[in-house]
C-alpha cells in the first residue's frame, strides 16, 4: 500500500506518483516512449521489455517487474525466461547475443562503481552497435530510477493490474502515462 495518503490502493501506479507533477509526467512519458519504442534500434520491443523486467527483478521492484514482464510476454517473450535469468544468465533461454547485455545491466544495477571498459567491450564483441549499447544503458538507468520511485512511494498494486497495464503498454506504448496522470 502506498506510503502517501494521496495515492489510494486502487490508484497505485506510476501515473499516480506523477499526477501532482504534470510537466514531469509529460517528460517522463516522452522519454520512456522514445527509449522503449523507438524503431531505429537493434533491440526489439520485446527485448527492451525483457531488459526492463530484468533490472526491475534485480531491484525487487514487484510493480515494475510484473508489469513489464506482462508487457514482454504480450510481445512474445516466454514466461519461463524471467526466473531463469535471475538464476543464471548464461543458461537462460535467451539469444546468446543478448547475454552480454544482460550481464552488463546486472552489474550496472548491482555494482555500478565496478563497471569497466571490458564490460562494455563484451557487449560490442557480441555484435551490438554503439547505439544499442546506449539504449541498454538508458533502459537500465531509467528503470533503476523508476524502481526507486515506485519503491519509495510503496506502490505495488495487484497481479491483475500488472497484467492489464502490461497489455496496454504492449499495445499502446508509454505516452498514455502522462494522459492518465493528467486526469
Amino acid at each position: 500500500m502506498s506510503f502517501v495518503a494521496s495515492i489510494s490502493k486502487e490508484q497505485e501506479s506510476m501515473s499516480a506518483i506523477l499526477k501532482p507533477y504534470p510537466d514531469v509526467a509529460g517528460a517522463v512519458s516522452m522519454m520512456t516512449e522514445f527509449i522503449m519504442r523507438s524503431e531505429d534500434v537493434e533491440f526489439s520491443l520485446a527485448e527492451r521489455e525483457l531488459i526492463a523486467t530484468f533490472v526491475s527483478d534485480l531491484n525487487a521492484c514487484t510493480y515494475a517487474a510484473r508489469t513489464h514482464q506482462a508487457t514482454a510476454e504480450t510481445l512474445g517473450i516466454d514466461a519461463s525466461v524471467f526466473e531463469s535469468l535471475l538464476k543464471d544468465i548464461d543458461s537462460a533461454p535467451v539469444e546468446g547475443k543478448l547475454k552480454p547485455v544482460l550481464r552488463y545491466v546486472k552489474k550496472l544495477t548491482e555494482t555500478p562503481e565496478q563497471m569497466t571498459k571490458r564490460d562494455a567491450d563484451e557487449v560490442f564483441e557480441a555484435g551490438w552497435e554503439e547505439k544499442s549499447f546506449h539504449f541498454a544503458v538508458m533502459i537500465c538507468g531509467m528503470f533503476n530510477l523508476f524502481n526507486r520511485l515506485l519503491q519509495g512511494y510503496g506502490v505495488e498494486n495487484t497481479a491483475q493490474f500488472h497484467q492489464a497495464s502490461g497489455r496496454r503498454l504492449a499495445q499502446h506504448g508509454y505516452l498514455h502515462v502522462a494522459n492518465i496522470a493528467a486526469e
